[in-house]
């Protein structure tokens, strides 16, 4: 088994789909380019030809591969990158995001759970509920996101909360003051169990972003713990001279 597929359970030619996919952004593959010989790409990644041709048809269908006979297979064009995701620096930014964001939601856990807070969290809530979704866009899945809400909160919308994005609906409650809120940004890399809701491969790089966010007496109102597509997150930072 090549080095770059991990122990998943998403099929090798949708792992392998995903490698071309992510050459294509790059530009390693620009439009126009010929891909190498199904025989080389066999080789280099010590794969069936079957594979190989199941990840050709794979990115044929989303329009970015046009197998041609007799000349073989080129790149017709890139993957938008207008649904990148920006890592928001300030609450009203990442409010004003999501508050446009219509991602197609699936909750896959709902439960009573308590987070792991660390004394600079803040004080914890009496009672959590706890949600772990998958969010899509154009039937792409770009992240899993895992929400601890403050119940005495959650009580207060539940029908909202369990079908839409929650952090619109936090800035906009009567009666409840975001005091404080901070996020955390770390690169890691895909598990089984991520890399398969996502669909990429195992290994693959994440962006992890661990989102805080308290009322005026210090209580934990609101924690998300979210892994990202590598290729949906975009950071700009401003450099001060």
């Amino acid at each position: 088994m090549h080095r770059l597929f991990g122990d998943s359970p998403l099929p090798r030619y949708a792992q392998l789909a995903e490698l071309f996919r992510q050459r294509i952004v790059r530009g390693t593959w620009d439009a126009g380019t010929r891909l190498p010989s199904l025989d080389a790409l066999t080789r280099e990644f010590d794969v069936a030809r079957v594979t190989v041709r199941q990840a050709v048809d794979l990115l044929a269908r989303d329009g970015l591969l046009s197998a041609q006979q007799g000349r073989g297979t080129f790149v017709t064009a890139r993957p938008e990158l207008t649904r990148r995701l920006r890592v928001e620096t300030t609450l009203s930014d990442l409010v004003e995001m999501y508050r446009g964001d219509k991602p197609q939601l699936l909750t896959i856990d709902e439960s009573s759970a308590a987070p792991a807070l660390s004394a600079d969290d803040g004080t914890p809530a009496p009672k959590y509920f706890h949600m772990r979704r998958v969010h899509s866009r154009e039937g792409l899945p770009y992240c899993v996101i895992s929400i601890y809400l403050d119940h005495r909160v959650f009580r207060r919308a539940p029908k909202r909360f369990r079908r839409e994005v929650i952090i619109p609906i936090l800035a906009e409650m009567p009666g409840l003051r975001i005091a404080r809120a901070r996020q955390t940004l770390t690169i890691g890399t895909a598990d089984v169990e991520v890399a398969e809701h996502i669909r990429i491969p195992v290994n693959s790089p994440v962006g992890e972003v661990r989102r805080v966010f308290n009322g005026p007496d210090g209580t934990v109102i609101y924690l998300a713990e979210v892994i990202y597509r590598g290729d949906f997150i975009r950071v700009d930072m401003d450099l001060r001279p």
